[in-house]
This record gives structure tokens, sequence and C-alpha cells, in this order.
């Protein structure tokens, strides 16, 4: 009983943590990027029902041509009775509370209820979570309970629920089947080689007919992020690129769990992700901030589980893994939490809010990163680089100018020279700028 109790009072008091985090972040308007407008546009598709139509990476833009994530449908029931911005952010919220939940289970459950309830904390603490929570919703948080669920199965040697758990990874984002065909290996090594032969074979099949077949015939280009490996310099450059950032990453990941996650099969799952982190040749991938850590935590974490199960003697590195989380948590979004600025939005938020409520619903507008997000729920939203004057013309034009997002500073003049029609200026302060199309523009 001690247990049930500790694990739904880690969850829950994490998953509360991160709401806050979430919620604040977006009634303060903290621009992160435009990706949770993404994914709302996709699920409120989904709600319709219809095609996930995403306006956001361009007119009449299907999502699965992009990402392919079509588990993000499931969140399409609770958005249709709560459409909002906010319903995004909570689902992965929740998605994180539920992996906390299993890890914490299991790892009382393994190691006893003190030092299992340790590596629970340290869990929902981990700066992947952290991170991801704080650059919005992504597909990959879908990923979490996923596998958390599946590496608990693998702790208690239940090889079918390690595959049950495994192979809907492959809805949840294209890389991911690599992911599962690593877990096929570590099934191998563990003297299941007929099943896990299939399971690694499956995984490997299953992304080649995602990269090469699906997502191209939903996209105009081919899979896109297929240029990213290595880009001009070529993929053995880029993998050597900024070696100690890239080091960094990987040892503070392992580090996390006092290196105790290194002594156990399962870590092997997180070599996928780090190869397509470190071979793109975008540097964001290649840190430990957004949302690209998200899917480690719960392989190294349940890596750390097994490893100390195996070897009793490494439970005395968790004090470790301690130091080096209590040192990931200064200046991290959950020590922001105790912050009072934290919750105090600039002023200038009263005049976005103002802009919000100003366009009316349904009406089809174009944005930046400042003001997107808000504006997706009730409204067609275009993100103003992926939009072109031949595609369509935006009922409203409506950016945060001040924000150094790029938006251009005289509006009425951009929208002039983009669309040829004069628009109106509705709203022009605190650094926002609204202006209104004629009447007769879209007639």
């Amino acid at each position: 009983m001690v247990r049930v109790t500790l694990t739904a009072l880690i969850s829950v008091l994490a998953g509360a943590a991160y709401a806050v985090v979430a919620l604040v972040q977006f009634a303060t308007f903290v621009p992160v990027s435009y990706d949770n407008g993404i994914f709302e546009q996709a699920v409120k598709s989904y709600a319709r029902p219809g095609a996930p139509i995403v306006d956001i990476k361009g007119p009449e833009y299907h999502i699965l041509g992009d990402h392919f994530s079509p588990i993000d449908a499931l969140i399409a029931p609770i958005y249709r009775v709560f459409p909002s911005a906010q319903t995004i952010l909570l689902a992965q919220v929740l998605l994180i509370a539920l992996s906390v939940a299993v890890i914490a289970a299991v790892a009382m459950r393994t190691l006893g209820t003190r030092l299992g309830a340790v590596i629970a904390v340290l869990y929902a603490a981990s700066f992947g979570l952290q991170s991801a929570v704080a650059a919005n919703f992504h597909e990959v948080a879908f990923a979490a309970p996923l596998l958390a669920l599946a590496g608990a199965a693998y702790v208690d040697r239940r090889w079918v629920a390690v595959v049950g758990w495994s192979l809907p990874l492959l809805l949840v984002k294209e890389d991911l089947g690599l992911t599962v065909a690593v877990v096929g290996v570590v099934l191998w090594l563990s003297g299941q080689q007929r099943l896990g032969r299939a399971v690694a074979i499956g995984g490997v099949l299953a992304t080649a007919v995602v990269v090469l077949v699906i997502v191209p015939a939903f996209a105009t280009d081919g899979y896109a992020y297929a240029s990213t490996l290595g880009g001009d310099r070529g993929l053995i450059a880029t993998l050597t690129d900024e070696p100690g950032g890239k080091i960094a990453t990987v040892i503070l990941t392992v580090a996390i769990t006092g290196f105790a996650a290194l002594f156990s099969p399962w870590a092997l799952l997180a070599l996928p992700t780090f190869a397509w982190r470190f071979a793109g040749d975008n540097a964001s991938y290649w840190g430990t901030d957004y949302h690209y850590s998200l899917v480690l935590m719960p392989i190294v974490f349940i890596a750390a589980i097994d490893a100390i199960r195996r070897h009793d003697s490494l439970r005395w590195v968790v004090p470790l893994g301690v130091v080096v989380s209590a040192v990931t948590l200064v200046g991290s979004p959950l020590a922001a939490l105790l912050d009072a600025d934290t919750y105090r939005a600039p002023a200038r938020v009263e005049t976005a809010r103002d802009i919000v409520e100003q366009i009316p619903d349904g009406a089809s507008v174009e944005s930046d990163i400042g003001l997107l997000t808000h504006l997706v729920t009730d409204h067609t939203v275009y993100w103003v680089g992926s939009i072109q004057p031949d595609q369509v013309q935006p009922d409203y034009i409506a950016f945060d100018v001040a924000g150094g997002f790029g938006s251009p500073g005289d509006v009425l003049g951009y929208a002039l020279e983009k669309y040829g029609v004069v628009y109106t200026g509705v709203i022009d302060r605190d650094g926002y700028v609204l202006i209104k199309a004629p009447p007769s523009a879209n007639n």
C-alpha cells in the first residue's frame, strides 16, 4: 500500500508541476516555437474528423508528409470536447505523468521502496522531461509511457509484453522504428533469439516503408528530413562536429542515473535517437534543450533499474545521480516555479490578448511565433514563413514585431507588397500589430 501511495504521489505531483509550467508559459505568452500550433491543427483536423491538415506548414499541408505520427489522433476525442491549445499541452503532461507512475512502480517493486522512490523522483525531475514540457507538445510525448511500459516488462522478463508495448512506437514517429529494431536486438541478447530477430527485422522494415513509401505519398518533395543528415558537410563530418557538445549530452544523459544505465542492455535503445540527432546538421538537436531527450529518459532510467537489479552494488552510484540531477535543476523550468516573477505576465501581454479577442472566430490569420499558438483554436492560421500570395490571402495579419521573430516592422507595407491589397490598421501597440484586409479582398 505504501508503494502504491508513493507511486500515485510522485506521479501526481510531477503532473501538477508540469501542468503549471505549461499553462503559465501559455498564459504569459512565453514564445517557444510554432510546434504546439502545428499539433493543435493536426488534432483539430482529426477531431472534425478529417485528414490532418496543418496550414501552419503551408496551405492544405498534410502533416503525415512531414512526420509519421498518426498516434496524435488519440487526442482528438478529448479535443472535440475541450477545443483549446491548453488541451494539447495538458495531453503531453498527462502522458509524462503516466510514464512517471510506471517508472515509480517498477523501481519500487524491483529495488525496494526507498531506493525506488529516489529513482522515481530523479526520473520525474529529469532534464529531458522538463525541457520537453517547456518546449510545448510534441508527438514523442506518446513514447514516454510506451517506453516505460516496455521497459517495465523487460525488467520483469515478460518478453511478449515488451513487444506489445514497443510496437505502438511505430505510430509515434518514423525514427522510433529503429528503436523498435533495437528492442529486438536486446531481446536476442536476452536469449529470445526468435522473437528478437522478428522484432528487429520488423522494426527496420517498418521504418523503411514509412520513410520511403508512406511519408512521400503525403509529401510534395519526399522525406524532407533526409537532407538534414550531414547537410553539405557529409554524414561523417556532421557526426564529429562539435564533439564537446554531443559528448556532454551523452554523458549527462547517463550521469543522471549515476551511470548505472550503462550496465544494462536496455540502454542500447538510446543509440538510434543519439544517432539521428548527432548526424543531423541542426545544432538544436545536439544539446539538452527542447523535446529531443524526452524518449531517452525512460530508456536510461529503466536501464538503471535493470542494472541495479542485476548488480546490487550499483545501488551505491545512485547518490551520484542525485548530485548530477540537482545540478541540472539550477535554472530549470521546475526551479522557475519557485520564482514569483514566473507568474507575472509582461504588461504587453494585455495587448496580445486583445489582438486574439479582436479577430473573429473562423477568420484566417497570418502570424508569427509570438502569437500563432494562441490563435489556432478558433481560426485558420498560417505562419508568415510558409504562406505565399498566390495561395491564400489572409483576413488578418497579426505580428509580434518586437519579439525578435524576424517579422517586418512595417506590417502595412509588407501586406501591400505581398498581397497587393491595402490592409487597415486595427492595433499597433506594445510591439504588436494587427491589420485587417478590406471587405472586398477575399470576394
